[in-house]
C-alpha cells in the first residue's frame, strides 16, 4: 500500500484521539450513576465529562480543518448505496460531535451553571431558562443513545471491511 493509499498521519492522530475522548466521556457519563447523587465522586465524573465533551468540540473542529487542508485518499471502488452510506454515516457522526458538546454547553448555559473547561470557566451561551435547559438535557440524552448506535455502525463498518470485503479500508486508518 502506497502512502498516498492512506489517509495523512495527523488525519489518523486525530481520529484516534477522537475515538479515545468519545470513549472517555461515554465512560464518565456511565459510571457517574454508580455514586449517589451529590457526592464528590458524582460530581467529579460530571466535570470530567463537560471539559472532555468540549475537548471533543476543538478536536473535531481541528479534524474539519485538517480534512480541508490534507484530503483523504480517493474512496476504494464499491457499490453507490455503500459509498452514500459511508457519506451519511461520516456527515452524521460529525453532526454529532459538534451538536453534543454545543448541547451540553447550552443545558449548563440555560440552568444557570458554571461551564467549567481545564481550570477556565466558558462563558454562557444563553441566559438562565430552566424549562429551555430540560429540554435541551433530553434532547441531549436522547442523542446520547443514539450515538452509540452510531460509533458502533460506523466499527461495524471498518470491521466489515476489513474481515469479510477484506479491503483497505480500516488500514487507511491505521499508523
Amino acid at each position: 500500500m502506497t502512502t498516498f493509499e492512506k489517509y495523512p498521519p495527523l488525519r489518523i492522530a486525530l481520529h484516534w484521539l477522537t475515538v479515545l475522548l468519545l470513549v472517555a466521556v461515554y465512560a464518565s457519563m456511565e459510571l457517574k450513576g454508580i455514586f449517589p447523587k451529590g457526592s464528590d465522586a458524582r460530581e467529579v465524573l460530571k466535570t470530567w465529562h463537560f471539559m472532555l465533551g468540549l475537548s471533543v468540540l476543538l478536536l473535531v473542529l481541528l479534524r474539519l480543518l485538517a480534512r480541508w487542508m490534507q484530503p483523504g485518499p480517493p474512496q476504494l471502488p464499491g457499490p453507490a448505496w455503500q459509498a452514500w452510506l459511508a457519506k451519511a454515516t461520516h456527515l452524521a457522526l460529525y453532526l454529532f460531535m459538534l451538536g453534543m458538546p454545543l448541547a451540553g454547553w447550552l443545558v449548563l448555559s440555560t440552568a444557570g451553571k458554571p461551564v467549567p473547561f481545564f481550570g477556565l470557566e466558558l462563558p454562557a451561551l444563553m441566559g438562565l431558562n430552566k424549562t429551555l435547559s430540560g429540554q435541551i438535557k433530553d434532547l441531549h440524552e436522547t442523542v446520547a443513545t443514539i450515538g452509540y448506535f452510531l460509533i458502533g455502525l460506523h466499527a461495524l463498518a471498518a470491521l466489515f471491511h476489513h474481515y469479510i470485503l477484506k479491503d483497505n479500508t480500516l488500514r487507511r486508518m491505521w499508523r
